[in-house]
């Protein structure tokens, strides 16, 4: 008896589709992210050669830069702050057109508008003249105070970050699409056994709603943390970082040290302290979660 090999025939082609991601993942995700931390352990001048010296960048952070706590507590505020009311508004929004409205496709094309601008130019101007002393809305809310209405809201520095949490609360656009695909995965007979046993609407929001689309809300508040923990554009385009470093997020600290100061290397070591923050937030969320979070096994 002979035996016949048979040999599989592997199809390259998939592999040889997906080389060019690969390459450009490997060049600009890997890379950078191994040489970052390679040059946070040197002293790294944009002239001059660089010099190993371990974990001093580190240490200098936690115990002698100011300036870094002072970015630190601006960036928590606006994250601590500006992740609930995004997450709220974006699931307000969903709930509202989840219904069946005249003309709802429109309005959820018109919501998705703003977080597809982002934090451009344009929308720094908008801003600015929105929030300006004389601007709009000291128009409008002077007319429920009967009276003149004088703030400077993006110059403050009790309201300038106010200011760029409106405008990523503003931005709720791809987070409220999430909401509303949840939204309609919800069974309606749940809905209609509930109304038979005389559950209002609101009961029906917190007993069934809220509980059955709870992984999604997770899922909304991780990714609307770790973009504010992110956050570069609104700053630096509309406040300045000011007044008083109020708005001093910690990206804008990391891009003047970079790109402005020319410490690569102190810059690298303020990226790994991000870093870090980010996934010990991240850490503490799902480690809670089970408190709040209901799977359907």
């Amino acid at each position: 008896m002979t035996k016949e090999k048979t040999k599989k025939k592997i199809n390259y082609v998939p592999y040889l589709m997906l080389l060019p991601w690969m390459i450009g993942f490997v060049i600009f995700k890997v890379y950078p992210i191994v040489v970052s931390f390679f040059y946070s352990l040197q002293e790294y001048p944009i002239l001059g050669d660089p010099e190993f010296i371990g974990l001093e960048n580190y240490i200098e952070i936690f115990t002698k830069d100011e300036i870094f706590r002072t970015s630190l507590v601006a960036t928590l505020k606006y994250v601590l702050i500006g992740t609930p009311v995004v997450v709220i508004v974006a699931f307000f929004v969903a709930f509202i057109l989840n219904f069946k409205l005249k003309g709802v496709n429109f309005f959820r094309t018109a919501y998705y508008i703003p977080s597809i601008l982002g934090g451009n130019v344009a929308v720094s101007i908008l801003w600015t003249m929105l929030f300006d002393v004389n601007g709009p809305i000291n128009t409008v809310l002077s007319v429920f105070t009967n009276g003149e209405v004088a703030i400077n809201w993006t110059k403050d520095a009790n309201f300038a970050i106010f200011t760029l949490i409106i405008l990523k609360a503003w931005q709720f656009g791809s987070t409220m699409l999430i909401f509303l695909s949840a939204l309609q995965g919800v069974s309606k007979s749940l809905y209609e056994a509930a109304s038979l046993d005389g559950a209002s609407k609101i009961r029906q929001l917190f007993s069934i709603t809220v509980p059955i689309i709870t992984p999604v809300i997770l899922f909304n508040a991780i990714n609307v943390l770790v973009k504010a923990f992110q956050e570069f554009n609104s700053a630096y385009l509309i406040t300045k970082g000011g007044p008083n470093k109020t708005t001093y997020f910690l990206n804008l600290y990391i891009y003047e040290e970079a790109f402005q100061k020319g410490n690569y290397g102190y810059a690298s070591a303020l990226t790994w302290v991000l870093l870090a923050i980010i996934g010990i937030f991240t850490i503490i969320i799902f480690k809670t979660s089970d408190n709040y979070v209901y799977y359907n096994d």
